[in-house]
This record gives structure tokens, sequence and C-alpha cells, in this order.
């Protein structure tokens, strides 16, 4: 008897380039937690208020900013392991040394120096991403993006467990210093991650001088996009805004409501990470099914109706509603997150990919990191319940803004780049 083959949209996940990927969406995915929701639980439990743990979003800038030194990776290469895979590892160690640093402050005694060291570590972090995200774009070939943002936010989310819930669970067993300097050793560890991903087969040649780094890489978005593409920028900017809001406040939300650090850490990182795996990997086979355009359709209406979950839980915190609330926030921040990588990638040339990468990125955490630190203060001055509807409300504009360049009727946005082709021999 002929044995049956797997469907072709799941084949694409055992191609070697996607074991690279997954080992880079970790290395990219855990300092994230540790400026961020990490971070956050340190200060919370060290008694801090919340406005200042709202305002401490801002240290995250670098990764609205990244935009203005992504040329530079650009254009230079470094003397070892690759146009893309060289800048990696040399943001890896940095990114171990300034996490180290970290666990030499404390939250209540030189908090400015906290701060100067996690901005250190979102610099680092950015750069990082700026190297690890136009590798991806590169790499992958336009019908791989969706399996690819899959299996890269795979990676991530592990990291998250990593950085985030297991870091939230040692906490009540170990000194929080001792937590940063495991996930110090734990950054160095994965440097491995650059040297073994495989190397994209680059068809065109990175720009001949810092100036044509600077200033091609948006005049071709803008050839491509037309005046549309401001609408797209825009767009970046505000589509997963009311998720932002959320997550910002999330962790904070859970512990000042009752739930302990051993709660939040091991539900988020075990329930919720397989429900985020799960969205993930469903969201890179959609994408591949509907296409970009319709993927981010029914993802966005999914992202703001999974806000209502958090709104009920400030009525009703109860232990397996809590379960259920990071079930179905995580489940849908799996799919959005694919649909919506995909969809950066797809905009983004091989020649400029880590500056166009890098830009819009950079937009996308104006809103994450920046439009995002009011948060605590909002969420003061309403009570939680009321500060969830907010959030809810905060997604309705980017909603809007799909229809000008992303048509139901089409597979791919306005001004979507060629990508057939690029990462063939890395595919074997």
């Amino acid at each position: 008897m002929e044995s049956r083959q797997p469907p072709t949209w799941l084949l694409v996940f055992t191609r070697r380039k996607m074991a690279g990927l997954l080992a880079l969406g970790f290395s990219a995915g855990l300092p994230l937690l540790l400026t961020s929701k990490t971070l956050q639980a340190w200060m919370t439990i060290e008694g801090v208020d919340l406005k200042t743990i709202g305002l401490f979003s801002l240290v995250g800038l670098p990764y609205s900013l990244k935009f203005l030194w992504s040329p530079f990776l650009d254009r230079y290469l470094p003397p070892f392991l690759g146009r893309r895979r060289g800048w990696i590892a040399l943001a890896q160690v940095g990114l171990a040394l300034a996490i180290f640093l970290m666990s030499l402050c404390s939250p209540t005694q030189g908090i400015e120096r906290l701060a100067f060291f996690a901005i250190l570590v979102a610099f680092l972090s950015a750069s990082q991403d700026i190297a690890v995200d136009a590798y991806r774009a590169d790499v992958l070939e336009s019908r791989e993006m969706g399996a690819g943002a899959a299996i890269y936010v795979l990676g991530y989310r592990v990291a998250m467990l990593a950085a985030g819930s297991a870091a939230l669970i040692l906490a009540d067993h170990l000194p929080w210093a001792w937590v940063y300097r495991l996930a110090a050793l734990t950054m160095l560890a994965v440097v491995a991650a650059s040297a073994l991903a495989p190397e994209p087969a680059y068809r065109e040649r990175p720009p001949e001088t810092l100036s044509a780094a600077v200033i091609e890489p948006f005049a071709d978005f803008f050839k491509r996009s037309g005046w549309q593409g401001a609408a797209i920028l825009g767009f970046i900017v505000i589509y997963k805004f009311g998720d932002y809001l959320i997550s910002n406040m999330t962790t904070p939300f859970l512990l000042k409501t009752g739930f302990t650090q051993t709660d939040v850490g091991a539900i988020q990182g075990g329930v919720g990470l397989l429900a985020t795996i799960v969205g993930a990997l469903a969201g890179g086979a959609m994408v591949n099914r509907l296409g970009i355009n319709r993927s981010l359709w029914v993802f966005g209406f999914l992202q703001a109706a999974s806000n209502l979950t958090y709104y009920s839980l400030s009525l009703f915190p109860a232990y397996w509603w809590m379960v259920g609330t990071i079930v179905i926030e995580n489940l849908c921040g799996g799919l959005v997150t694919a649909g919506f990588v995909a969809f950066m990638m797809c905009l983004c040339s091989p020649r400029y990919s880590a500056t166009q990468y890098a830009l819009l990125t950079s937009l996308m955490a104006l809103s994450r990191d920046i439009l995002v630190s009011p948060a605590g203060a909002i969420a003061q001055a309403t009570g939680w319940p009321s500060f969830f509807l907010i959030t809810i409300a905060a997604a309705v504009p980017g909603m809007a803004l799909i229809p000008v360049f992303a048509p139901w009727n089409k597979d791919e946005p306005l001004g979507a780049a060629p990508h057939e082709g690029a990462g063939q021999a890395a595919s074997s």
C-alpha cells in the first residue's frame, strides 16, 4: 500500500533552516522579559509603586530607535560568521555581561543604576533583533514565511518560559540577583546558535556605502507601497496596541489580585506556553492556507476579543478562570504574532532587510514600550475593570486600517517584496 505523505503545508516545518530559526528565536526572546515583565515582578515584590513600574517600560526605548543604527549592520560585515550571524554572536556576548551587571543592582537602593543596565540590555537585545530579523527575512522564501514565523515564535516563547515563568518560580526559592545571574549564563550558552544556523544565499550585494544603506531602504519601501506606505507604518504602530496595554500590566495585576509568584509563573510557563505554541504553529499553518491579508483580519479580531477575558477576571478573580484567561490570551497571542511577523517580513527586500525590518519593528516597539508607558497610571486611576475595557477600544483603530492595504480578496498586502529563491541554499 502506498504510504500517505504529510500535507504540503506541514512539510515546510521539516526544513533544516527551521531548526536554526528555532534556536535564534530562543536567543532573541531571552533578554526581553528581563527588562519588562520579570523586572516588573522583581520591582513589585520589592514594593516599588505602580506608577514607577509603568514608567519602566521606557527602558525599552532602544527597541523603538533601533532603525537609527540598523544601516551599520546592513553596510558592514563582521570578520567572522557572515553578514548576519557575526552581529548576532557579538550581541549575545554583550547581553550575557549586561544581564550579569543587572544582577548587582537593587530596585530599592540605586534604582537609577538598575535602569541604566536595563537600558544597556535593551540596546544590545535590539541590536541582536536587527540581525536576527534580517537573517529570518533573508533565509525564507515567501511560501515559508508563515511557518518560519511560527517556528521563530516557538523558540521565542520557550525563552520567555526561561526568562519569565521559570524566573518567577525560582524567585520564590532564590534571591532575585541569582535569578538574573542564571539568566546571564543561559544567554552566554546560546551563542552556539549563531554558529549552527545556516547562512542565507544572498542574491544581491549589500549597500556599497553607509549613505546608500541609510537612504535606499526607505526609497525602496515607498517605491513599492506608494502613498499607502504611510498607512502601513501607522498600522504597525497600532495593530497590537490593545494587546500591549494589557501585557504591560498583566504581571502586576495578577500579583496584586492575590495570585502568588509560583501561581503566575507555573500557569504562564506551563499551560500558557503550550497554548502559545499551539497558537503560533496554527497561525503559521493558517497564514500558509489563508494568505497574509486574511490572517491579519481574523487574528486581529481574535486578539481584541481575548481582552474580554481579563475584564471578566478582574470581576471574578477565581484561580480556574485565571488559568483560562492565560490560556486564551496566549493562544490568540501566538496566532497574532505568527501572522504579524509574516506580514512584516514580506515587506522587506533582501538587500535592505536589516534596515527595513528594523524600521518596522521599531514602530511596533514604539507601541509596545513607549505608548503603553501610562498604562500603570491609567490602571491606578480607573481600576482594573475599566482599564481592560480601554484596552479593547484601543484595538479598533488598527482593525480599521487593514482594508487600505490588505484587502480580504488578495493574498499579499500592498508593497510586498519578492522573496522567491532567497533562501534556497540554506534549505537543505
